[in-house]
């Protein structure tokens, strides 16, 4: 019996995961040797005008979101699910796997059908009533100054990973992970080299943010390098965007009920 034939047999005696484990370990290697050759996508043309808006990353090390004021997002008219949120001060948004990142209980098999093989994609959405430097205060904060034209582009980018019916907009599919959050249909596939980090990467470039998505897996990943990108930056008034951006809010902070 030939070698071949040998690991045929021995191959179809593996339990089912195990089969599905090793076609995704198989597909990894592929695409990850595709990912590394591949040229982050363009910046967008270069914008020496004011930084007038700040946005910021929420890390917590291995998730990350970006949060927007709503207003700002508001003026732009570009994201209509903006009111599905009506007194937030701040949106913030994540994008992540259909089934594991809505999931109320999560398992190690979801962990590895999100990382190992490309899932659809859910956007999660949530409204905040204070900085999200006041909320999250065991998490990293990084502020990003933005010119009105990297702002639009980064809402613009934002927007059309919505899934929506032609010229209507996104239904929610189920609450959210917050009291005044939901998660609705998104473009993208996820998996362990398209994470919700690398997502963010993607939108800040196209923001003009000069920063590589290429080989970010996690939230720590992407905040070395972001803060790299924006060292010098300066946020409205003067701040640098090194510094914790804390302009907006009270005393108190929470999600909205």
């Amino acid at each position: 019996m030939r070698a071949g034939n040998c690991f045929h047999i021995a191959l179809l005696l593996l339990p089912v995961a195990m089969k599905r484990l090793i076609a995704a370990l198989a597909w990894l290697v592929c695409a990850g040797s595709l990912v590394a050759c591949a040229a982050p996508p363009p910046l967008p043309p270069a914008d020496n005008g004011p930084r007038t808006h700040a946005v910021r990353v929420v890390s917590d090390g291995w998730h990350a979101a970006i949060v927007i004021p709503r207003p700002e997002l508001v003026a732009t008219g570009l994201l209509p699910e903006a009111d599905d949120f009506p007194d937030a001060a701040f949106l913030e948004f994540g994008w992540g796997d259909r089934v594991y990142y809505p999931a109320k209980k999560k398992t190690l098999g979801m962990a590895l059908n999100a990382a190992l093989t490309a899932t659809p994609a859910v956007m999660h959405m949530a409204g905040l009533a204070r900085a999200p430097d006041l909320i999250y205060v065991d998490s990293e904060v990084v502020p990003v100054a933005l010119t009105e034209g990297g702002f639009r582009h980064l809402v613009r980018a934002i927007a059309r990973d919505f899934k929506r019916s032609e010229g209507g907009r996104a239904k929610p599919i189920s609450r959210g992970l917050y009291p005044n959050s939901n998660f609705y249909d998104a473009h993208g596939r996820f998996h362990l080299l398209n994470t919700c980090n690398t997502w963010i990467a993607r939108k800040l470039r196209a923001a003009g943010v000069n920063l590589s998505p290429s080989g970010i897996i996690t939230a720590d990943e992407l905040v070395a390098r972001l803060r790299a990108a924006v060292g010098s930056n300066q946020l409205p008034g003067g701040h640098s965007s090194e510094v914790r951006f804390r302009a907006e809010g009270g005393e108190e902070a929470g999600l909205q009920k």
